[in-house]
């Protein structure tokens, strides 16, 4: 049977009923993580927000079958003891077209995001980086009780370069960018130094290369200057 956590009050998501986040990993430690930083962000006096937890698919599909009116976002890796690559975020979808699905992964390959994005996930988060980053996505969600930043949509309108909003590559494909990714994608057109950008944004240098590189090869571009010049 799928874990159970109750991280304690945090404040209540945009929907009354749907309270309940699931975290579909393998890895303990990554389960374990997410759910410690959610339990970070209570706020006094907030309705509580339970995390579900599953090591596989089997039990993330048992779970959500159980508890899916009140699931309001699904964590899924990609890559699960019953499940490899894609194949889980479709039959799961297939199980419960209804969900809202958001994909873990280790792995940050621009044509994966975007099959990802194609075959209904709502997000692509990297556990390569900062689990800060996922927490962010969750906040930007409106889970935590703030607006959320962006809609649910894969595709966003207006200025792509808002926070949690989508953005498009060279060849016109919608990519979901976090709030971090997206505020550091603001501080790259802005011209800033990696530098000023971890500085502005308390990351590490070596965390804001990690991001750019990943911006690079999300829009298939070699540089900064031509990042920048396909954007503005």
């Amino acid at each position: 049977m799928p874990l159970f956590y109750d991280v304690g009050m945090l404040a209540a998501p945009t929907a009354p009923t749907r309270d309940r986040l699931l975290v579909v990993d393998d890895h303990e430690l990554v389960r374990l993580g997410l759910s410690t930083l959610i339990a970070s962000c209570v706020r006094e006096g907030a309705a509580p927000v339970q995390v579900l937890e599953a090591r596989t698919l089997a039990q993330a599909l048992d779970c959500y079958a159980v508890h899916g009116q009140r699931i309001a976002r699904v964590l899924l890796d990609l890559h699960l003891p019953d499940a490899h690559g894609l194949g889980g975020l479709r039959r799961f979808l297939a199980c419960f077209p209804d969900a809202s699905v958001a994909v873990l992964s280790g792995h940050t390959d621009p044509a994966l995001i975007r099959e990802a994005l194609r075959e209904g996930a709502l997000a692509y988060l990297p556990k390569s980086g900062d689990l800060n980053e996922v927490i962010d996505y969750v906040r930007g969600c409106g889970l935590f009780g703030a607006p959320a930043l962006a809609s649910d949509s894969p595709v966003v309108d207006g200025d792509a370069r808002l926070p949690g909003r989508t953005v498009h590559t060279l060849a016109g494909e919608a990519v979901r960018l976090t709030s971090r990714q997206a505020n550091l994608l603001d501080g790259l057109l802005a011209g800033e130094s990696n530098r000023q950008i971890a500085e502005r944004l308390c990351l590490s240098e070596g965390t804001v290369k990690n991001h750019v590189s990943t911006l690079l090869l999300t829009f298939g571009v070699r540089s900064r200057a031509q990042l920048i010049s396909a954007l503005r």
